[in-house]
């Protein structure tokens, strides 16, 4: 990623949870700037490229999660055999994104036997929620208010919380059969994981007990999860480090430990978790070098999360994300590899990665200068564009397999061109492409959004 900490979402400074949301974005004028990387191209080739789009496309007829799912039958047939389908976000902040990942997830859970919906968010985050959806525990909302914080706070809003009634709902259908929720991100660990690993040590192993409440000590959150990265990333590096440490001592001592049972596998992992959020911390953000390295940390972190889970459990998983994290290109030299490339690295053909692009619309995102959540509007794409060409197709909506769509559709998704990127933060001036053939297996185009309704900040 460009270094955007101190011009992107100025909380980012502050906690972990912001650089886990902010991506880079296109073009402080509000569109994409023209001209970038792309051979001239006559009308005549770009109108068969058009053709050759539309030959391969399949109509999407609507957004909305509910009703018929017949129109992605050919979108379950290009899914194939995958294990885990990364589904990207060209905003952070638009419904019709997070409807489709409802409507793309539920066709799944029907047809194809997914069980998982993985979304960027910290672990222990992941873990309450699952509880919620599988058992019913505790209430939807003072969840989403005590862990939809910082920057995750731009998930606090209808489009998930139907989502997540949604995965409720069916659990109380199919009790035999849940779904799950999990969040793969290390930008927060909360106390009842700490809680977890100590009560799991107390009970299997008490002679470890002294030394893993002691590596603990004054780590687990007391106050809520914004205010607490905060204070933590206050504190002077060489203390951050030695906290990563300690909670990499944890780690360690419950690997090597005999595994008594299945918890046992659980609470190694959440030991870890609480490691990755320590280490996250532990990296130096005024030093660009360390800032890469952390990035391309998290991607890593993100992608194992998953690659465990989805070994752990046997579900086949739907990862929900930007399009940055889903794709197997960088997109620049500053984010050095994604966690779409590391899933494909663990899992070979096991991972698709499906991306998202949009003509026009408007999108939730926080104020650069002052971290306010509010609805933004670009109009339509510049020429010279991704979405300037995808948008002329006879299709408003659509999806797309790149890997066998027709000639020169394919030759012209492998070029790089501008394209709508719009991460946490709005305006960003960072110019930005990508060649969208490269980047992901599938695309799905949406001539227009609209901002999510968001519920926090009340």
């Amino acid at each position: 990623m460009k270094r955007r900490t101190a011009v992107l979402v100025p909380s980012v400074l502050l906690s972990l949870g912001a650089l886990a949301l902010t991506t880079p974005a296109i073009g402080s004028t509000g569109h994409p700037p023209a001209g970038a990387s792309e051979p001239a191209a006559s009308a005549r080739h770009h109108e068969s490229v058009v053709e050759a789009i539309d030959r391969g496309a399949h109509t999407l007829r609507t957004t909305r999660p509910t009703g018929s799912l017949r129109d992605l039958d050919a979108l379950g047939r290009m899914v194939g055999d995958a294990e885990v389908v990364g589904l990207g976000e060209a905003t952070h902040g638009s419904r019709e994104f997070f409807r489709m990942k409802h409507r793309v997830f539920r066709y799944l859970v029907e047809e194809k036997g997914f069980r998982t919906f993985s979304l960027e968010l910290p672990w222990s985050s992941g873990v309450r929620l699952n509880e919620y959806v599988v058992e019913g525990k505790g209430d939807l909302d003072e969840i989403a208010g005590e862990e939809f914080l910082g920057t995750y706070r731009a998930w606090n809003n209808q489009d998930y919380r139907d989502l997540l009634t949604w995965m409720r709902n069916h659990n109380r259908r199919h009790p035999e059969d849940p779904v799950r929720f999990m969040g793969n991100d290390m930008g927060y660990a909360g106390p009842e994981l700490y809680e977890r690993v100590v009560d799991h040590v107390a009970r299997a192993h008490p002679e470890l007990l002294d030394e893993v409440t002691e590596l603990y000590r004054g780590l687990p959150p007391t106050t809520d999860a914004g205010t607490y990265g905060e204070e933590y990333l206050a504190l002077p590096l060489d203390e951050r480090r030695e906290r990563a440490e300690r909670t990499g001592q944890v780690h360690a001592l419950l690997r090597a430990a005999e595994p008594g049972d299945g918890e046992h596998a659980w609470t190694t992992r959440h030991a870890l978790a609480i490691h990755q959020m320590a280490e996250g911390m532990s990296f130096d953000f005024d030093d660009e070098a360390q800032l890469v390295e952390m990035m391309e940390y998290r991607d890593e972190v993100m992608a194992d999360n998953v690659r465990w889970w989805h070994r752990q459990t046997g579900d086949r998983t739907l990862l929900s994300a930007h399009n940055t994290h889903v794709s197997y290109d960088s997109f620049d030299a500053n984010y050095p590899k994604t966690q779409g490339a590391f899933l494909r690295d663990a899992l070979g053909d096991g991972y698709l990665s499906i991306g998202f692009s949009f003509h026009e619309g408007a999108f939730k995102a926080f104020g650069t200068d002052d971290d306010v959540i509010r609805t933004y509007r670009v109009g339509a794409a510049e020429p010279g564009s991704n979405e300037a060409i995808l948008d002329r197709t006879r299709r408003e909506d659509y999806f797309l397999d790149m890997r066998t769509a027709p000639e020169p559709a394919r030759a012209w998704l492998d070029v790089e061109r501008p394209a709508w990127i719009i991460g946490a933060g709005w305006p960003d001036p960072t110019e930005y492409t990508t060649a969208l053939g490269r980047a992901h297996d599938i695309l799905i185009h949406l001539h227009d959004v609209e901002a999510t309704t968001y519920l926090g900040d009340s």
